[in-house]
């Protein structure tokens, strides 16, 4: 399960732009001036709380955004998947 710190992690490693919402923060992720993705991230205290909805959001499998989140799978790697689908054109 993907938490709110998974949440936050995939955020700072994309370089996202937060913007604030009532119940939400969006992190909206740019790439060369292309607007790539967007997830919410939940303000609720429970740090616990899931965020399984994220992979769909970032066009990538439950376990790319797993290592995303946690390393493994660079920036870098994470452009090139999005490139591979369309979501960045080149």
């Amino acid at each position: 399960m993907l938490t709110k710190d998974h949440a936050e992690a995939i955020a700072r490693k994309l370089k996202a732009v937060m913007i604030s919402g009532r119940k939400h923060d969006i992190a909206a992720i740019r790439y060369n001036g292309q607007s790539v993705a967007q997830f919410g991230i939940r303000r609720g205290s429970r740090r616990d709380q899931g965020h399984d909805y994220i992979p769909s959001q970032i066009h990538v499998t439950r376990q790319q955004a797993a290592l995303l989140a946690q390393c493994p799978m660079s920036v870098e790697q994470w452009v090139a998947v999005m490139k591979e689908k369309g979501h960045i054109k080149t």
